[in-house]
């Protein structure tokens, strides 16, 4: 386990441009998924966290609401060497809680994401349920999951 881990919520242009590097090291330059797609009209109004390993990004994510009580957690990445490490484990607390403190007043009760199919274990182990058969988008096998939070 990595012990020099600084999680961050992107609260500046350098920190969402560490970012978005992460996500097109992953996205765009490791499985092919074209630019246009991996960067959409989310990600400005998506509150963005970034994770970095002696002040270097190693990660990233973002959580945004679609619903009254639902909230949606995607582009979450970690750099190759950084896997298995419990980075991913760390992003998806610290998404669950902005999502669901940050909304208080309009509570958030459930968290939904597209999970690349390849990842579903690493979500089911963080109480993700599939709640889709296996689809397509951009080339790339996914399933729908989400979590439930209680208030």
């Amino acid at each position: 386990m990595i012990l020099d881990l600084t999680v961050k919520l992107v609260e500046n242009q350098q920190q969402l441009e560490d970012a978005l590097f992460v996500r097109r090291e992953v996205f765009v330059k490791e499985q092919g998924i074209p630019l246009p797609l991996e960067q959409d009209q989310y990600d400005a109004e998506a509150q963005h966290i970034v994770v970095y390993h002696q002040e270097a990004p190693i990660a990233a994510g973002r959580v945004r609401r679609i619903a009254e009580k639902v909230a949606k957690v995607d582009r979450v990445c970690v750099l190759p060497d950084f896997r298995r490490k419990q980075v991913g484990v760390k992003m998806m607390e610290v998404l669950e809680k902005f999502a669901v403190l940050h909304h208080s007043s309009h509570a958030i009760d459930t968290i939904k994401i597209h999970a690349q199919s390849h990842a579903v274990p690493f979500y089911e182990a963080q109480n993700y349920k599939i709640t889709s058969p296996e689809f397509i988008d951009g080339g790339t096998a996914y399933r729908a999951m989400e979590k439930h939070f209680t208030l």
